[in-house]
């Protein structure tokens, strides 16, 4: 089910903004691949005519790969939550030949009202595949999953007999100031709480999980003494987030299901003739 459908030249293709919850895309043969860019808005106090323009000059690159089925946008679609800015973002789309699932940054939710009677409920499930995903919404709570939205992670995952799960939220949820990411600094801080629940709840309950469980965030990259993308595995769980905005290390990650059940990520960089330029996303140390 798509919110916004229309034809593209003489081909009639379904393409959904926002898609939310349960919603699914047609069913595609493994291998397959998506994907994942954050703070799509570009560059910080500048409000771009639709998405980042270095982002949008890659979606050739997107709609020639024949395994791309499907986009995720990390948050901070927009950099002003109003009709024109949301407008803008959907021609944009209309260039890509597959759906884009929208997780809400803080940008976006400026106008909360505005945002969801466009799109629906903020966190959402939808499968593909054997696969699961989730986008959720730490905004709602202070970069917490209480009430609701955890009842609805909690039973989306212990209902799940698959093999992976991809979950997806805006806000970098395993950055402190006093643990080992402390220098993986997030673009932003903004309602962040002085104490949240993804180490006491929510990073336990995912870890004595059966299945690998991979999180992706989207609200990095704007700051050129900090980083546009991040890689952390341990035991059955994956940290990654990307972000554009900064200029040198703007990129995106196209993530690669393969046919013997490994996952594998592209780091796409957005500057310069070599979209390989920034290495290899699981080369990724810690600084």
């Amino acid at each position: 089910m798509l919110r916004y459908p229309f034809l593209i030249l003489v081909i009639t293709l379904v393409v959904c903004f926002g898609c939310h919850k349960d919603q699914e895309v047609s069913p595609a043969q493994e291998p397959y691949s998506f994907f994942v860019a954050g703070h799509t808005y570009g560059r910080p106090g500048v409000n771009n005519v639709g998405l980042h323009p270095r982002f949008k000059k890659h979606f050739q690159l997107i709609n020639t790969d024949s395994l791309i089925r499907f986009g995720v946008l990390t948050g901070d679609i927009v950099h002003s939550s109003t009709t024109k800015d949301w407008d803008e973002v959907e021609r944009d789309l209309q260039m890509l030949h597959m759906p884009v699932y929208f997780v809400a940054g803080n940008h976006d939710v400026r106008d909360r009202d505005l945002y969801e009677a466009r799109y629906g409920r903020t966190y959402y499930s939808f499968e593909y595949e054997s696969d699961l995903f989730i986008v959720l919404d730490p905004g709602l709570d202070g970069w917490n999953i209480k009430g609701d939205q955890w009842q609805f992670l909690e039973e989306k995952v212990e209902s799940y007999n698959g093999s992976r799960v991809f979950i997806f939220f805006h806000h970098l949820l395993w950055w402190s100031r006093d643990n080992k990411f402390k220098n993986e600094r997030p673009n932003s801080t903004v309602g962040r709480s002085d104490s949240i629940n993804f180490y006491s709840e929510v990073e336990p309950f995912l870890h004595q999980q059966p299945m690998d469980i991979y999180m992706v965030a989207g609200d990095i990259g704007v700051s050129k003494q900090g980083t546009g993308y991040f890689y952390y595995q341990y035991d059955n769980i994956t940290l990654v987030a990307s972000g554009m905005g900064a200029g040198p290390t703007d990129n995106f990650v196209i993530v690669d299901v393969l046919p013997d059940g490994e996952v594998d990520f592209r780091l796409i960089a957005l500057w310069g003739d070599d979209i390989h330029a920034l290495g290899d996303l699981e080369d990724y140390e810690l600084r």
